[in-house]
């Protein structure tokens, strides 16, 4: 090999030892009769020093070097003169006296210095992808990454998970998001679909007896993206045979303790704490609550069918809500310019009518509104709400949906600008019971709430054709810090169901045999009872490292408009290509 250690390898039982490291340079200082040199490697730094006794060739090399240049460095290991550590570098107290140094590549102009504090634009980092992968807190993420495959690799491993992987080009099932479809040269005119989840092939595991099921898979979905999202993204898939739902669950909380343990140093109590979609809704306005801190919504609609205020009666008389938020302490932050950015804020993202306002002061209740209530009214109020001077209380009116969006959205926001949790806090919940189905107004029909191959709830399955907005699914979300990380259910191991299911959602008898015959084939065989979950390795990996977004843990990742900058995909193809699969673009109107 080219080296004998790495960048970061070298330390004071090295000393005296003969070394040689490869690297990118990151800062030379000449001195006159000696230079200092940082080499850098993807394991740390090593200060490289020029003696004064250097040879006059190796003097001339080292006036040759630029940023970023690769180099390979040999010399011998000293400590460094007593008062001249660098205690924020795991080598600071050594320093490599060089004997030798080649350049083994110079570099242009950088468009960027990967060395510098401040990062660049976003789509220049996307641009030079590999330059920003040379950044330490990218190489951080990326690394974290690889620890946290590994440790769940090893953690099912020890729990008798067998790892397989499942087909990437399979047949389209649109039941979801947009396919990404893949023309078939051999077979004009048909199509594979890339998987947006590996789902009917573990469900085929099970029925074919490996009981225990895993994989970290490729998944891709064809839909609009955001910061947590991406076009082609990573999950960990889980499936096993002969369970319910506290044993998916349980599996989780295993791993979720052992990764916490492993990773981050920190110790979870299990099991995780759980509540009912419906609760979560009630308390936080949301599937996937923070619980990082308090502030959880307050129903006051039947106390604002007591007063006269016409926006709140008006509103509870006509079958909407009246909810409300209590920020502690914030009277005196809370300007009115402020309070009016919220309410912006609220009717722009949320679509919410409006955001009404009091404070509790010295002498009672302030705010354009206050005046509408009685003394009585007031006073219930403040018990209602726990409110103390120098709270403020926020305001909704409106449906329960509505308010429930506008709710969460505020309390997500303020939790972050009031500075209400510690960022380095780690919070799972499990938000389980969630219903079975959605309806779609637009089309006038009934749609599964996470997948059609979902099991309702044992007590609930008389009611599923009766009174399907009432049956509730097996199902469960995992929460970190306000995030869905990961989402399964137990899944329809009979036939008759799985065809009652398919009815209720508009699929005929024969359109469920065209897109899922051969599930329902294997179901007919012999298909044990089983459930399992898919976690988001991205979404995860950016919660353990404490990033905000998720492109920031994965190695070349798209735009929100799912372009790849670096490589400038997607891209125009040869008509060869195109001739060779049978295809023909046609024009949109506008273009030439």
């Amino acid at each position: 090999m080219l080296r004998t250690h790495t960048c970061g390898e070298l330390s004071a039982k090295h000393v005296a030892q003969q070394a040689t490291l490869c690297g990118w340079i990151e800062r030379v200082r000449d001195l006159g009769q000696s230079s200092f040199i940082v080499i850098r490697d993807r394991y740390g730094k090593t200060q490289a020093v020029l003696p004064p006794q250097a040879s006059a060739s190796l003097r001339e090399t080292v006036k040759q070097l630029k940023l970023e240049y690769v180099v390979r460095a040999t010399g011998t290991v000293a400590l460094r003169p007593a008062g001249q550590e660098n205690p924020n570098m795991p080598t600071g107290e050594i320093e490599l006296h060089l004997e030798s140094l080649e350049i083994l590549n110079d570099c242009q102009t950088l468009p960027f210095l990967p060395s510098s504090p401040d990062a660049p634009s976003e789509e220049r980092r996307l641009q030079y992808r590999y330059l920003d992968l040379r950044r330490e807190p990218m190489q951080r993420a990326i690394m974290l990454r690889s620890q946290i495959t590994k440790k769940i690799r090893d953690y099912f491993e020890r729990n008798g998970f067998i790892d397989i992987e499942t087909p990437i080009l399979g047949r389209s099932t649109p039941e979801g998001a947009r396919d990404y479809l893949v023309p078939s040269r051999v077979h004009p005119g048909q199509f594979y679909a890339l998987p947006q989840s590996p789902q009917i092939y573990k469900q085929l595991m099970m029925i074919a007896g490996y009981d225990r099921y895993v994989q970290i898979a490729r998944c891709f979905r064809d839909e609009d993206l955001r910061a947590d999202r991406q076009p082609e993204f990573t999950q960990l898939d889980m499936e096993m045979s002969f369970v319910d739902e506290n044993d998916i669950m349980g599996m989780i909380d295993g791993l979720m303790q052992h990764l916490a343990r492993e990773i981050l140093g920190l110790e979870l109590t299990l099991p995780l704490p759980r509540m009912s979609y419906d609760e979560a809704l009630r308390r936080f306005g949301h599937d996937a609550p923070d619980l990082r801190f308090g502030m959880e919504i307050i129903d006051l609609t039947d106390w604002a069918k007591t007063t006269d205020f016409r926006v709140f009666r008006g509103a509870a008389d006509a079958g909407q809500f009246v909810r409300a938020l209590n920020v502690k302490g914030a009277a005196e932050e809370f300007s009115r310019k402020r309070i009016d950015e919220l309410t912006t804020f609220v009717q722009e993202d949320f679509n919410a009518k409006g955001l009404a306002w009091m404070k509790v002061d010295a002498e009672g209740w302030s705010g354009p509104i206050a005046k509408n209530f009685s003394e009585a009214q007031l006073q219930a109020l403040k018990q209602r709400v726990a409110g103390e001077r120098g709270d403020v209380i926020l305001f909704v009116a409106d449906s329960y949906e509505t308010s429930c969006r506008t709710l969460h959205g505020l309390r997500r926001r303020l939790g972050a600008e009031l500075k209400l949790y510690d960022p380095r806090e780690m919070n799972f919940s499990w938000v389980v019971r969630f219903p079975m189905f959605a309806r779609d107004e637009e089309e006038n029909r009934w749609s599964a709430m996470h997948h059609p191959f979902t099991a309702p709830l044992d007590e609930d399955l008389s009611k599923l054709e009766s009174d399907p907005a009432s049956v509730r699914a097996k199902a469960y979300d995992l929460v970190l810090n306000g995030f869905e990380v990961g989402g399964g259910t137990i899944r329809i191991h009979d036939n008759q169901t799985q065809q009652r299911v398919f009815s209720l959602l508009g699929m005929s008898p024969e359109e469920a045999e065209h897109r899922f015959g051969f599930l329902l084939g294997a179901l007919r065989f012999g298909a044990p009872p089983h459930g399992g979950i898919a976690l988001g390795v991205d979404r995860l990996v950016m919660l353990f490292a404490g990033l905000d977004n998720i492109r920031d843990c994965i190695t070349f990742p798209k735009t929100t408009k799912a372009q790849d900058l670096m490589t400038d995909a997607p891209n125009v193809v040869d008509d060869k290509q195109l001739r060779e699969l049978g295809l023909q673009l046609r024009r949109s109107a506008g273009t030439e």
